[in-house]
């Protein structure tokens, strides 16, 4: 089988799909592994270490001849358009503005496996590609807040005074604001964190910071997601989370919902509470982002408050990113890899929860309905 690895071209993008040690299991195994030159460059994987573990790199076009196509960011539809039929893709699909490359992979016959619908059960976590980004990305979120902060994280006790602590609140506790936290924490800053499930109470504390209750109902959605909150149940939140924001020098918002617009947690009129020169750090402003006003790959000014909207974090750091996403990638194929090929079975949950678009079928639901729109 033919693995090809194309160079990421969306702006901005610095993640490779596979990284050497992951070829490396591939050439292992029989494999046949086509990598474009430069690919891995920005996460410091140089052709030379593609060609060490056993595998072509050639300067342009990977696409054509492969069976299987390892990437990161979705296929353009231009990209899709040069695929042979019948041959499959591995790598995140779905977005604001894919839908183009999502019906190219239906019309042109392209079997694609989608990283970021991996069903989150147990037998899965060593493929779960949003995990281990998101917890890159809170990660940056934490020391991208920290930057921007004038004032120091820690505590210091020195001859010339004492320094307090920065206090920084953590909105939404998936992994990635739970990383979030453990940074801020590492730090020295003294953290509290909301998340709409009670049952992230316990993760919350056992990072060493403080779960609020605000005594508003339980919103559990499914996969370890929160769901999306009613009009009212949002204003309440809004009202009980101002108090805590104004005392805040740093806020980190992490709230998503699957298939969804980012919620809005925070308002204008909310941040107006805080000390001049505080920090907002929103991880959603790409999905329209949990901060009024916030901007993707931008810092804004609203009153004396520094917002700042993240854009894809984990591309900052690509080395560690790449390293974990290849891991995921691998331990997915290996589900339906042997020596004669690739298989796409169906009938294993983990793969058919993967598979968005087979045998010219979109088969996740909500993609396809809103192709029929």
């Amino acid at each position: 089988m033919l693995v090809a690895v194309p160079a990421e071209t969306r702006r901005g993008e610095r993640r490779v799909a596979l990284t050497p040690d992951a070829v490396a299991t591939l050439t292992a195994q029989g494999h046949s592994v086509r990598v474009e030159s430069g690919a891995g460059a920005a996460a410091l994987a140089s052709d030379e270490a593609y060609r060490d573990v056993g595998a072509e790199v050639v300067d342009g076009d990977v696409l054509a001849e492969a069976d299987l196509v390892a990437h990161v960011r979705p296929l353009l539809p231009e990209q899709v358009a040069r695929l042979r039929r019948g041959s499959t893709t591995v790598g995140f699909v779905t977005g604001a503005g894919e839908l183009p490359g999502i019906q190219a992979l239906r019309d042109n016959g392209i079997s694609a496996l989608a990283m970021e619908l991996v069903p989150r059960i147990s037998r899965a976590q060593s493929m779960d590609a949003l995990t281990s980004q998101a917890l890159v990305a809170g990660y940056r979120c934490a020391l991208e807040a920290a930057m921007r902060l004038p004032r120091f994280f820690p505590l210091f006790m020195t001859a010339a005074g004492t320094v307090p602590p920065a206090k920084v609140l953590v909105l939404g506790a998936g992994v990635a604001g739970l990383q979030a936290i453990a940074t801020a924490r590492r730090l020295g800053a003294v953290v509290e964190a909301y998340d709409v499930r009670p049952s992230s109470a316990d993760e919350v504390k056992s990072m060493g910071a403080t779960f609020l209750d605000l005594g508003l109902d339980a919103v559990e959605g499914t996969g370890g997601y929160a769901r999306e909150l009613s009009e009212d149940r949002a204003r309440r939140q809004q009202e009980a989370l101002t108090p805590f924001i104004s005392k805040s020098d740093v806020v980190i918002t992490t709230a998503a919902v699957p298939g969804r617009p980012a919620p809005q947690l925070v308002t204008k009129d909310m941040l107006a509470g805080m000390p001049a020169g505080s920090v907002v750090v929103d991880l959603a402003a790409e999905s329209g982002g949990n901060i009024e006003g916030s901007v993707a790959g931008e810092e804004v000014q609203v009153g004396g408050v520094r917002v700042y909207g993240m854009a894809d974090p984990a591309s900052a750091m690509p080395v560690d990113a790449s390293r974990l996403y290849a891991r995921n990638v691998v331990n997915l194929l290996a589900l339906g890899l042997s020596e004669e090929g690739f298989t796409l079975d169906l009938d294993d949950e983990v793969l058919a929860g993967a598979c968005i678009v087979h045998d010219g079928v979109v088969r996740h639901a909500p993609t396809a309905a809103l192709l029929e729109d």
